[in-house]
């Protein structure tokens, strides 16, 4: 059974335990989460050694690192870096989007080497394959898509992202409506040259009961992908991308009378003051399902620095109730990212789901920061390290100055706490 299933009988499975004892919560307030659909654990059948991870209502703001090779640059080992990497930066989950090489090999290999879910998109493998089978993507048949999905999910992958909203009708609607940017999901860009090219529509929808037994079987969570997603500020909120989230909000539904469990995927660009709106309408329409956004991204013009525009829409879209922030890296709109590129990118994303855990008052978010408040006010340096995001990186600047008192280089023998101490003999707050 499905840990939706197994929720539903009243039944705490070790995963609901796991996620329960990883966020200091009761068990049963996991078992309650996941039958109602507002939370999911994914955990593949086939996956083993994951240490399980719960997305959804009430728990931690949840990261998600993208790594995998293109059709350029990438192998084995560059991607098990970053997965590396990703993991000793405490990334939540990582989905490996490989489009170039043994693609099969680069998705095993790092199942088996990560504890943490693993996501994939099978249908960018379907469509390489078509071409190397038929000279074109959208030859690609019904049962070769099929095909891969249940290669991956037999591999072991714990949540896969299928498009199964990009309908013919939202197609209809973004050529009357027109964009800017088009279309800039790469799922979504082959299954609509597919539906354009057959003429029939997307296999996703029209053959949804045959994915539901496939995710049934391996317990594999469906991350409804978002196909129409805004690919700039300016088209942001438009028909096409609510058409597609209308048809999302039915198939959340049947996901969850099949036992499938299911989260939603949510918009890249967004202007700041739509994103709230973006959260509460996804959370409308999908009934709480688990809200997965690609940042957002606030701003188009920050080529290099899009993993702060990332983290700066992700801490806003999680504080409204988005549940699981996908990093975005430096690298974003201008090539693969490197394994400095995943360090980055997830340390932001890591500090945008914290600032929002403590606006949406998640157990321990706030008395972590009053923990460093008080290390700070004793001028306790290797507390602060341990207490930092980023341990290493606090040591490392730190030590960066040497300073001749026991107050930082910033300030010296002019250090405002140490001198207002002195004078008005306060002590140190308690924990």
């Amino acid at each position: 059974m499905t840990q939706l299933q197994l929720a539903r009988k009243g039944i705490i499975s070790p995963q609901m335990g796991q996620v329960a004892q990883r966020e200091g919560l009761e068990p049963e307030f996991i078992r309650q989460g996941v039958a109602a659909g507002n939370i999911v654990i994914p955990a593949n059948v086939n996956h083993k050694d994951l240490v399980s991870c719960g997305i959804g209502q009430g728990l931690t703001t949840k990261v998600n690192a993208n790594i995998g090779t293109s059709s350029d640059f990438g192998s084995i080992d560059t991607e098990l870096q970053k997965l590396s990497v990703a993991l000793d930066s405490k990334a939540d989950a990582v989905m490996d989007l490989s489009t170039g090489g043994d693609i099969s090999a680069v998705r095993r290999a790092i199942i088996a080497a990560s504890h943490a879910p693993i996501g994939t998109v099978p249908v960018y493998q379907a469509s390489i394959g078509a071409m190397d089978r038929h000279d074109a993507m959208v030859k690609m048949t019904a049962d070769e898509l099929f095909a891969a999905i249940e290669d991956h999910v037999r591999d072991g992958v714990d949540f896969i992202t299928v498009h199964c909203g990009v309908t013919r009708a939202a197609v209809a609607r973004l050529k009357r409506q027109g964009r800017v940017a088009d279309v800039v999901s790469r799922g979504g860009a082959f299954l609509i040259g597919w539906m354009l090219y057959n003429d029939h529509e997307n296999p996703l929808y029209e053959e949804y009961d045959r994915l539901l037994e496939i995710a049934k079987e391996f317990d594999v969570t469906l991350s409804l992908g978002d196909g129409m997603r805004p690919g700039c500020l300016a088209d942001a909120t438009d028909r096409a991308q609510v058409e597609e989230l209308l048809t999302l909000g039915e198939l959340v539904q049947r996901a969850w009378d099949a036992g499938v469990q299911v989260m939603v995927e949510g918009p890249g660009h967004v202007p700041l003051n739509q994103i709230e709106t973006n959260v509460r309408l996804q959370k409308s329409i999908c009934k709480g399902a688990p809200f997965y956004v690609l940042g957002p991204l606030v701003t188009d013009v920050a080529a290099g620095y899009d993993h702060i525009t990332g983290a700066i829409g992700g801490a806003i879209a999680a504080s409204a109730g988005a549940d699981f922030l996908c990093y975005v890296t430096p690298a974003e709109h201008l090539g693969l990212p490197d394994v400095e590129d995943v360090r980055q990118g997830v340390m932001a994303s890591r500090i945008a789901a914290h600032a929002a855990d403590i606006v949406k008052g998640v157990k321990g978010a706030a008395d972590w920061d009053r923990k460093m408040s008080v290390a700070r006010k004793k001028l306790d340096w290797q507390e602060q390290a341990r207490l930092s995001i980023d341990p290493e990186r606090s040591r490392r600047v730190h030590a960066r100055h040497a300073s001749a008192g026991s107050a930082c280089s910033m300030c010296g023998q002019y250090c405002a706490m140490e001198f207002v101490e002195k004078y008005l003999n306060i002590s140190a707050p308690r924990c």
